[in-house]
Order: C-alpha cells, then structure tokens, then sequence
C-alpha cells in the first residue's frame, strides 16, 4: 500500500510545478523495480488528488524494465522481465538479482528503479485548448526520493 505515499508525493511535486494552473495530465516514469502497482497507484492518485489543481487530471504512467549490470562480467540483463503468458513457470517469475552469465552477486541497476514525474500538461487561461491537451510542462532534475516532475518551462528536473 506503498502507493498512497507515492500517490502523495506525485501530487505534491505536480502542485509546486503547476504554477497555480490547473493540471489535466500527469506523464510519469515508474521503473518495475519499484514495485509499484499501477492500477493501485492511479486509483491513489484520483484520492490524494481531491480538492487539489491535480484533481480529474490523467496519470499516464509508463513502465519501464529493469536492467542489471554485472560488476564482474559486465553482462547485463532483466532481473525481473515481465510476466507474458508464454512465462507461466513459477520459477520464472522470481527476480533473478545474480548475474545469469558468471552468477556473481552485486550488479548495479540500470534501468528500472526510477519513479519520476517526466511532465505535466496544465490549462493556461490564455489558451483555450482542446479537452486534455493544454501545454506539456517538463519537470527538472534533483534527487530526493520519490517521484520527478518534468516541465516545460526552464525548472530543472525534480525528485519526490
């Protein structure tokens, strides 16, 4: 039930980049490793943003693999792929954190682990835009934990 935290810290971050414009979408980064479930996460998301700028606003979530680096071998690899139907193997489904060439332990994670709020989408009172299509705003860079927002204007890229 870790989402309502991540819900949180999503809205929070959206709100310090939305400039007091109403937000109808929020692009977010979710790394499988995270474990993070997304359905749990969007319906989160439509609580903890009652009564905010984010309210009614999308979560357009997009999933990204993980990816290890073996320190030994430098071979790399998904420890956790997901789950198709053709891989109904219950050993299959374990996350595999030993390197599957050398088998050493201690890889380093690539991909997989983020948690990022890449942009918002914001109504502009200047603009009368198309239902869910007002401008796209990246959100900039920095590392604390939790998510990052992205904006288009010139705010660097932040972590929640």
């Amino acid at each position: 039930m870790h989402e309502l935290s991540v819900s949180s810290a999503i809205v929070d971050t959206v709100l310090r980049h939305a400039e007091g414009r109403q937000v109808t979408v929020v692009h977010l980064k979710v790394g499988r490793l995270r474990q993070v479930v997304p359905d749990s996460l969007e319906f989160y998301f439509g609580i903890v943003s009652r009564d905010t700028l984010c309210e009614g606003a999308r979560l357009e979530q997009q999933l990204i693999n993980g990816l290890m680096r073996c320190r030994a071998c430098a071979g790399e690899w998904d420890p956790a792929p997901p789950i198709t139907e053709h891989s109904l193997d219950p050993s299959s489904m374990l996350p595999q954190f030993r390197c599957p060439a050398c088998g050493e332990a201690g890889a380093e994670i690539i991909a997989g682990d983020e948690l990022q709020v890449e942009s918002i989408d914001v109504d502009t009172p200047e603009q009368d835009p198309s239902p869910g299509e007002g401008p796209r705003h990246p959100v900039g860079a920095g590392s604390t934990n939790g998510p990052s927002p992205s904006h288009t204007h010139s705010h660097p890229r932040e972590e929640t």
